[in-house]
């Protein structure tokens, strides 16, 4: 565990050389599976004519991601508490990265479809594992500064991933950034193998509970289900826009090729350097004070951005900065106060569901977004704005719900902590 030490009559959390190493590990390994995702967006631009594909087909292509990863973390919901955490992550890892071998050898439409598919098999796990690893290692108390880091991994994939493997996609081919992602994750697997130890506490809680209970019981958890919930609206706003998050910029915005690297990687440096400080205040002032802020300054933001037309250069950057440091916000704030939502024996599970509910909600929102955006011959995205509005409803309906899951928390940790006071004092040293 963490030590303590104090500061200006403060008591402050130090993390150990080994957590400090885990965060590292993590925030690498949440880098690749980001990364993956996220490279398609602007690969849209070449994918579309290369393989002679419609905004429709490219949509489904990121949602069979998305429904396949959703469907594997049910499936592996009532294992995820059997095993030891390790074990559990370099399967889903190695199997991941094979998966991203597969796009890397795809040369038309159906294949890419089918590696989309295998890649969201293993890699939709990755994150419920990695969640449920933060939870078993650190306290709640310093779990926003631990997401901070950990979801620097989104912004330091705009900062090196997307520039890199827009440039090797643009000397190469469209293929290229799927092989730096498969060699960088079989380094990262080595490392885990070699360095991480065993996570085995979990497995001392005894149950008689089958898989198929233990998934039943945590399914029909009702604090359980409020949380499911905000996760499926905390999904759409993502997995809408970004599909077309490319093309938009250059049909409608008036940006160049060129200029895309320069955009996701301006844009990367400032999250990477609000991420840590979003995680620390969110500790601070509290997750759910934290995840409000950060809705009103994304939801602004989006309404603007989607309804833009041909706009200079520096300014799509600046609204793409404040947009970002407005989603983090929400994301950091958010993925820390779920942690505190399972009990011990349940948090494989729990986050296993929470990661499938995430996956599918995002392939849905991904697949509508392609029903209601649709291409000019010319390129210029129609409807893009419709799609500002919905992801602005969705981020409403993801404070109201995120209102009840902080509740709980808070009703439970009360609740924990009557019960220390009260405890006999030999349970207590």
């Amino acid at each position: 565990m963490s030590s303590t030490i104090k500061s200006n009559g403060q008591v402050k959390e130090v993390f150990t050389r080994y957590q400090v190493f885990m965060i590292a590990i993590l925030a690498i390994l949440q880098f690749t599976i980001i990364l993956d995702f996220m490279v398609l967006s602007p690969l849209g631009v070449m994918l579309m004519p290369m393989l002679h594909i419609t905004a429709a087909q490219f949509s489904h292509v990121v949602s069979a991601y998305a429904f396949s990863a959703g469907i594997s973390g049910v499936l592996a919901a009532g294992f995820a508490d059997k095993f030891d955490r390790k074990k559990l992550l370099l399967f889903f890892y190695f199997g991941f990265i094979g998966g991203t071998i597969c796009c890397g050898l795809a040369t038309n439409y159906h294949l890419l479809l089918a590696a989309r598919i295998v890649t969201g098999i293993f890699g939709g796990v990755i994150s419920s594992v990695s969640f449920a690893i933060i939870a078993d290692l650190f306290k709640m108390e310093t779990r926003g500064r631990v997401m901070g880091f950990v979801q620097m991994a989104f912004a330091a994939s705009q900062v090196l991933g997307l520039p890199i493997g827009l440039i090797l996609a643009n000397h190469f081919d469209w293929h290229a950034p799927f092989w730096l992602i498969a060699g960088f994750g079989i380094a990262l697997g080595v490392a885990i193998v070699m360095y991480m130890k065993p996570i085995t506490e979990h497995l001392k809680i005894k149950s008689d509970r089958n898989p198929f209970q233990h998934l039943k019981k945590t399914i029909s958890n009702s604090p359980y289900i409020s949380a499911f919930l905000a996760t499926s609206l905390l999904a759409t706003g993502g997995y809408m826009l970004m599909p077309f998050g490319s093309n938009f910029a250059i049909y409608n915005l008036g940006m160049t090729n060129d200029q895309l690297p320069w955009l996701y990687g301006i844009t990367g440096v400032f999250t990477i350097i609000f991420g840590p400080l979003v995680g620390s205040l969110s500790d601070k002032i509290g997750k759910y004070k934290m995840f409000l802020i950060g809705t009103i300054i994304s939801l602004s933001m989006c309404l603007f951005y989607t309804n833009l037309g041909f706009t200079a250069f520096p300014l799509i950057i600046m609204i793409n900065v404040i947009l970002f440091i407005g989603i983090s916000s929400r994301m950091i704030s958010a993925s820390a106060l779920m942690t505190a939502v399972p009990e011990q024996q349940d948090r494989g599970a729990f986050m296993s569901i929470n990661s499938s509910i995430q996956q599918i909600s995002g392939g849905v929102a991904s697949f509508v977004a392609g029903m209601i955006v649709y291409q000019q011959p010319s390129g210029h995205m129609d409807h893009y704005p419709v799609l500002g509005y919905v992801v602005a409803g969705s981020m409403i309906g993801a404070a109201i719900l995120m209102f009840a899951v902080n509740k709980y928390v808070n009703e439970k940790k009360a609740k924990a902590s009557a019960m220390q006071s009260t405890a006999p004092l030999a349970q207590r040293v």
